[in-house]
């Protein structure tokens, strides 16, 4: 008997549960051996695209260390004509572990999935609102080229 292949959905709804756990090796694990992790409004200094599972690994290891997100509000899913693509809205809602300061942001992520596993991730965030939230701009890229991701 085979396991049925989980869709965009199904993985979106996956990666937000692992987030709320911390389980980060969890999440990059959700990802193709050959996905991408794509941020559209990365601003200077900070990733615009992650190519592979290991380097969404790499990217998400001191996540936790960073930003303890405590809970996801106003979730809504859009299915799109191709039933391998959803577009997620979603706020995240916690604290900046560092300075205990709170962290709202609203994200849109395009999902795309293929044989159970997602391919593509395009995470729309605002790096304006996450670099007030870490205490500046300058904290914001310390914190990721400290090893750590915002």
């Amino acid at each position: 008997m085979t396991t049925p292949r989980r869709t965009a959905r199904e993985l979106f709804a996956e990666s937000l549960r692992l987030l709320l756990a911390k389980d980060m090796a969890g999440y990059a694990g959700l990802w193709a051996v050959d996905g991408a992790f794509e941020f559209p409004f990365a601003p200077p200094n900070y990733p615009a695209r992650l190519d592979g599972r290991a380097a969404v690994e790499e990217y998400l290891r001191g996540y936790p260390d960073l930003l303890d997100v405590q809970a996801i509000a106003e979730q809504t899913v859009h299915e799109t004509a191709d039933p391998d693509v959803v577009v997620a809205e979603f706020e995240a809602a916690g604290v900046v572990v560092s300075t205990g300061r709170p962290y709202r942001m609203r994200y849109v992520a395009v999902v795309t999935a293929r044989d159970g596993e997602i391919m593509h991730y395009r995470d729309y965030w605002n790096p304006l609102a996450a670099a007030e939230a870490m205490g500046g701009p300058d904290e914001l890229t310390a914190a990721f080229a400290d090893g750590r991701t915002a």
